[in-house]
């Protein structure tokens, strides 16, 4: 690399493969156009952890499994609907078209975000294995994001806070605008080396991700939708009643 161009990212011109074969054997080989990608088989660190490539977003997808493996035992009111989409990272095309075709009540998003490492600024990192990230900000309605504290809560599971104060990067974005709108929260598992063939999670992040999900859906009433509606003199009464009771606890 030129001088100038160390320590930036490279620009796809800059980026050569180089096979190790003969032009013309390579020609019958690979075709203008043809995908690549790396071959990195998966690799079990130590403890729960897990190094692969595409963890983003095959993560979710395993999470989702175990949330549907946990419903089948147990009754919910709510109807279910598990969609692994597409083209998240380039306009998050198959949220919106997927949300427009269902038309959802409600809305919970998954996905990664950033795990503490070196590099990584403490403010927008968080601990690996330290359970899964509830978002917070203005995609995300802040009574679906109280919901699924409280199923943590009955679940005694740790969830970390994501404070998001700019329109999110995740597919939760497409989904709470979809239509008319969609009340939207967003679950996140934390990951180090995004977007690289080493990415790496703690497998215990995907299972409590999975169970929260489930105890949310579990616990939702018939009215759930009702109580969405924004009442400012409810929501500060209900946020005295827990200062009050953090205050009794702590006492």
């Amino acid at each position: 690399m030129p001088p100038e161009k160390r320590g930036v990212y490279p620009e796809i011109a800059d980026l050569f493969i180089d096979p190790g074969l003969p032009a013309e054997e390579l020609a019958e080989l690979v075709q203008v156009g043809d995908p690549v990608t790396f071959d990195a088989e998966p690799l079990e660190l130590q403890g729960s952890r897990l190094a692969a490539k595409s963890i983003d977003n095959r993560a979710s997808v395993a999470a989702i499994t175990v949330c549907l493996d946990q419903l089948q035992g147990r009754n919910h009111v709510w109807d279910v609907l598990a969609v692994a989409t597409t083209r998240e990272e380039v306009g998050s095309h198959g949220a919106r078209a997927t949300a427009f075709q269902y038309r959802p009540d409600a809305a919970i998003a998954l996905d990664v975000t950033f795990a503490a490492q070196p590099g990584a600024g403490d403010e927008a990192a968080f601990e690996l294995g330290g359970g899964p990230t509830l978002a917070i900000g203005p995609n995300y309605h802040p009574k679906l994001v109280k919901a699924l504290r409280k199923a943590a809560e009955r679940l005694e599971m740790t969830v970390q806070m994501e404070a998001d104060w700019a329109v999110g990067g995740t597919d939760a974005v497409a989904l709470q605008v979809s239509r008319e709108g969609v009340p939207t929260a967003l679950i996140g598992l934390p990951l180090r080396n995004m977007h690289t063939p080493v990415e790496v999670i703690d497998v215990r992040d995907v299972e409590r991700a999975g169970r929260l999900l489930a105890e949310f859906i579990v616990g939702l009433e018939a009215d759930f939708l009702d109580t969405l509606t924004w009442d400012t003199e409810a929501c500060a009464d209900e946020d005295a009643e827990e200062a009050e009771s953090e205050e009794e606890s702590e006492a």
